[in-house]
């Protein structure tokens, strides 16, 4: 776990300590949402837009409207799947450690 934004990760690499905790929250709920035995009308959404996440992660620092746009949908697509609600809120905290995007829109 990351105890400021301003650190950078154990391991010594350069990478952004935002970028790590979004790709570790991603993949965990990505994780739980595959493991999760109900089918819903919009999971296809949230499984798409969590890979759309994920492939953020692998170029550096992502754009923040289209992360809070990500997030939306995501949250849309299985907020009312309280087995989820953990996961998705993780990913709503890495999310927001990215802070707003220039101009306040998003």
């Amino acid at each position: 776990m990351l105890r400021s934004l301003g650190q950078r990760s154990l391991t010594g690499s350069d990478e952004d300590p935002r970028v790590a905790e979004l790709r570790t929250a991603v993949s965990r709920l990505r994780r739980e949402l595959a493991a999760h035995p109900a089918e819903f009308p919009d999971r296809v959404i949230a499984e798409d837009e969590l890979a759309a996440l994920a492939a953020m992660t692998i170029d550096g620092v992502p754009e923040i409207p289209r992360l809070r746009r990500s997030l939306l949908l995501i949250a849309g697509a299985i907020g009312s799947v309280s087995a989820l609600a953990r996961g998705l809120t993780d990913v709503r905290n890495a999310v927001d450690l990215f802070g707003q995007p220039r101009g306040g829109q998003g």
